[in-house]
């Protein structure tokens, strides 16, 4: 999934690099994170704290991260993959062990969001954040939808829709409405979900990350995107809305992982500790606005964000939300359909 800009306001850019405000240098740390994935306040505390010089990189998707660590990028400690991209890199033995799952704090960590089928007992990775994947919609022009349904009836009303440009995400969308698994490897399936896709392209203008700008401004009249658009929504709140469509959703979580490759691996594995404080995963909450699979922080965070049904929804409605998983060579099977669906817009 791309992230880029994704779950943080325009104006809230997390800086290239992060210096010391009164600690002696203990070394550095280098992270390559999604793009706006981590509240700049807890990079700096983190710093203050041990003295290490932190500096970010940021990507756009799990493959271009993959792809940059495969080609030989050096220098970088930590990384923030999907749970899938998380056993894809295990087994490419790209990650370090960190033996994470037994340090102090550990205990924090809700345990159903160790899902990694590569690490069931957390020694490379800890589980970072979590959230789902719904529609934002302008309230004026799209009423009080509840799904699916509904956001595509927009569409065939003449009214202006997106989706995201993300092949797993949109076609996963037909494979819920045909009541089948987002990782479905029956090519009948896959080909009736992406049929679902191509019957409902009235009204869809783009396949696009970019789309709140143009929700808030009334240009679309609702978007398929992320969780995160609740920051969105919490600063324009009488004209924009979010909703998990109640026929089901897709949910993702990333896990922070150090690379075999790493320079500072202590340094990294002191991060991964740093971050197992509820206090501190609460303070990346506030600004993320993600679901955080540490259960003591969730006391620690703003009532109107833990109180939000969207952000933490209810068991029934995690039970209708499906994460992805590795397809391995099966992942063909959507490529070709996402082709068709693209250019049958």
């Amino acid at each position: 999934m791309k992230k880029t800009a994704l779950r943080a306001s325009l104006a809230l850019i997390a800086p290239l690099a992060l210096t010391p405000l009164a600690a002696t240098a203990e070394g550095t740390l280098s992270l390559y994170n999604w793009g706006d994935y981590i509240n700049p306040a807890v990079l700096n505390k983190f710093t203050e704290e041990t003295g290490i010089e932190v500096t970010l990189d940021t990507y756009g998707s799990n493959e271009e991260m993959l792809a940059k660590i495969q080609a030989g990028a050096t220098g970088y400690d930590i990384v923030f993959p999907s749970v899938h991209m998380h056993d894809i890199m295990y087994q490419l033995g790209l990650l370090a062990k960190t033996d994470i799952g037994s340090a102090a704090g550990f205990e924090n960590i809700d345990p159903q969001f160790v899902r990694a089928k590569t690490d069931p007992d957390a020694e490379y990775c800890l589980p970072y954040a979590w959230g789902n994947v719904g529609i934002v919609y302008n309230k004026e022009l799209a009423g009080g939808i509840t799904g699916w349904e509904d956001f595509f009836a927009l569409g065939k009303e003449g009214k202006k829709i997106t989706l995201l440009d993300d092949l797993r995400e949109t076609i996963g969308v037909g494979l819920i409405m045909g009541g089948n698994s987002v990782n479905s490897t029956d090519p009948a399936e896959v080909e009736a979900a992406a049929d679902y896709i191509v019957s409902n392209l009235d009204g869809v203008t783009a396949f696009t990350y970019d789309s709140v700008p143009q929700v808030i401004s009334g240009d679309v009249a609702a978007a398929h995107w992320y969780v995160g658009a609740n920051l969105f929504v919490s600063e324009n709140p009488e004209t924009i809305g979010y909703i998990i469509p109640k026929e089901g959703a897709t949910m993702y979580q990333e896990d922070i992982c150090v690379l075999e490759s790493a320079p500072n691996k202590e340094n990294a594995i002191k991060f991964m500790e740093f971050y197992l404080q509820p206090e501190i995963a609460a303070l990346n909450v506030e600004q993320q606005m993600n679901g955080t699979p540490n259960i003591p922080a969730q006391e620690l965070i703003p009532a109107e964000i833990v109180s939000n049904e969207t952000i933490y929804p209810d068991q029934e409605t995690m039970g209708k939300l499906q994460i992805f998983e590795d397809l391995g060579r099966d992942l063909q099977l959507y490529n070709s359909e996402w082709t068709r669906i693209k250019t049958a817009q």
